[in-house]
């Protein structure tokens, strides 16, 4: 693999492109500092088939966060080019960046998700926010469709403030998923393999806010971390149970981060799953992966064989 030329592809156009350009760096340099010889590519969408080709690339680590990066956009051409790369493919990426769809492959798979209902942007807002009212009691989450780091998603804890989370939820895509307010703990679980898959130490997240917004998630010393989450034995076997489903029933490969809440009976309720999760300082995955004694550096060389098999 050290023969291969590798791009680190970061960036693009979406609201998350802060955040892919730390993750996209800080993988670059891990790469380099194990003897890759890894460039960095902004992703252009229009231009992206000629960057490509022009590296002279063999394989493709992607960091791209959020629309064509995460949505089996970016996958779908690089297949088409005949171009390996890091992460789920087209498929599976499509399915976990749309909520709606995921949530009900959740349901009909038996695996425990907050009760919820999907509204489309071309109803009516104040209609909606009716239909939640009659539906969900306060609080509740709003959360857009297809966004990620909690961008458009709203806990929220009062009628009044109703309106405002479903126009924000609908500016950032066509669908928005209410759910059910589950009062408990948030944990996390990161999964990785590709023909068995297997879960790594369960993170538990504590915001100093109460909230695990945007803020909460990439403001150093925001949030505590408390990895491996304090649980008993029986809990985190089931935790690692459902993860990997949830990894599973997606058809999800190389790694993702399974996004839960736990209620006050330690009953597991998966969110969501995120197929490229972020590789910054705060970040998740590289927390759970140290818990296991494997490096940064290590996890995405990992990550890059993976995709080379």
């Amino acid at each position: 693999m050290k023969t291969k030329k590798v791009a680190v592809v970061m960036g693009g156009p979406s609201s998350e492109r802060e955040v892919s350009l730390r993750t996209g760096q800080a993988i670059l340099q891990a790469l380099q500092s194990k003897g890759y010889q890894a460039v960095g590519l902004e992703l252009n969408p229009a231009q992206f088939v000629d960057d490509i080709r022009q590296a002279k690339v063999d394989i493709v680590f992607n960091a791209v966060h959020g629309k064509f990066g995460e949505d089996g956009m970016l996958q779908g051409t690089l297949e088409m080019l005949g171009i390996p790369y890091t992460g789920s493919g087209v498929l599976a990426s499509a399915i976990a960046m749309d909520k709606s769809i995921s949530k009900r492959l959740f349901l009909s798979s038996g695996i425990p998700t907050p009760r919820s209902q999907v509204f489309n942007k071309y109803s009516d807002g104040e209609e909606v926010a009716a239909a939640i009212l009659a539906d969900f009691t306060i609080p509740v989450v709003v959360k857009s469709s297809a966004q990620g780091s909690s961008i458009g998603v709203t806990i929220v804890d009062k009628a009044e403030k109703l309106a405002a989370a479903v126009k924000e939820a609908f500016a950032y895509s066509d669908n928005l998923v209410v759910e059910e307010f589950i009062d408990g703990r948030e944990v996390t679980i990161a999964v990785w393999g590709n023909k068995n898959p297997a879960a790594l130490p369960i993170i538990e997240i504590v915001p100093h806010s109460g909230c695990y917004d945007y803020h909460s998630k990439y403001t150093s010393g925001a949030t505590d971390y408390i990895v491996p989450a304090p649980l008993e034995e029986l809990a985190v076997e089931k935790l690692q149970k459902v993860a990997v489903q949830a990894f599973n029933l997606l058809g999800c490969r190389g790694i993702a981060r399974v996004d839960v809440m736990l209620d006050k009976a330690n009953q597991p309720y998966v969110l969501e799953v995120n197929t490229i999760p972020g590789m910054t300082a705060t970040s998740l995955v590289p927390k759970a992966a140290a818990a296991s004694g494997i490096s940064f550096a290590d996890l995405c060389e990992r990550l890059l064989l993976m995709a080379g098999e």
